[in-house]
């Protein structure tokens, strides 16, 4: 039965329920209803998507006959969730703590935030998404950034102009307009880091 194996699979790993949630894009409650049994009937996206997470095979997980055999150990690292950070107007960061998310070793980052809002959609990245930011305080133009306004925190793209003494912190969305800082106030922002990848939320 695909709970009792998705847990087993799960504990195997060294996995919680919140850092296989965070690698599917799904909640920690979804993934206790998987294990459970309380959701039987699994989509076969989201049966592929926990084989990809838990490096097996969706027949494995499935408990086919002739399953066949794992796939390769992919080395892995643990990333904080520092909070969730704005796709849209400005918000607070908030932290949540004691949450972590294990992406793959090859992607060079030092946090992570989950999206919230849809003014970065052009840029694939949607409300609920994790993005993967590589902590650095400045980035090329046209990179996308965290960025931190005061006590808020968005996710843009940035384009600086030194001689102008101006920032823009540009949307891919075009219902939103850019933000503009000049002069003094560029004194209240600062880049928290640059948005190096980033993990889709299943739907």
């Amino acid at each position: 039965m695909i709970s009792s194996k998705l847990r087993e699979r799960r504990k195997a790993l060294g996995l919680t329920l919140e850092e296989l949630a965070a690698r599917i894009g799904t909640s920690k409650q979804t993934i206790h209803r998987y294990e459970n049994g309380q959701i039987s009937n699994i989509p076969p996206e989201k049966v592929e998507a926990l084989a990809e997470a838990l490096r097996t095979t969706p027949a494995a997980l499935m408990g086919w006959q002739g399953a066949g055999e794992e796939r390769p150990q992919i080395p892995t690292k643990r990333l904080p969730l520092l909070g969730r950070i704005a796709c849209g107007a400005p918000i607070f960061a908030v932290s949540e703590y004691g949450s972590f998310c294990t992406p793959y070793a090859d992607i060079d980052a030092d946090f992570c935030l989950a999206a919230c809002g849809d003014s970065m959609i052009g840029a694939r990245i949607f409300d609920g998404d994790i993005v993967f930011i590589r902590a650095q305080d400045t980035v090329e133009n046209g990179e996308i950034a965290a960025v931190a306004i005061g006590d808020e925190a968005t996710l843009k793209r940035v384009y600086f102009y030194p001689e102008k003494n101006k920032l823009i912190l540009s949307p891919e969305n075009p219902k939103y307009e850019p933000l503009v800082f000049i002069g003094e106030e560029l004194n209240s922002v600062k880049i928290l880091g640059k948005a190096v990848a980033y993990q889709s939320r299943l739907l």
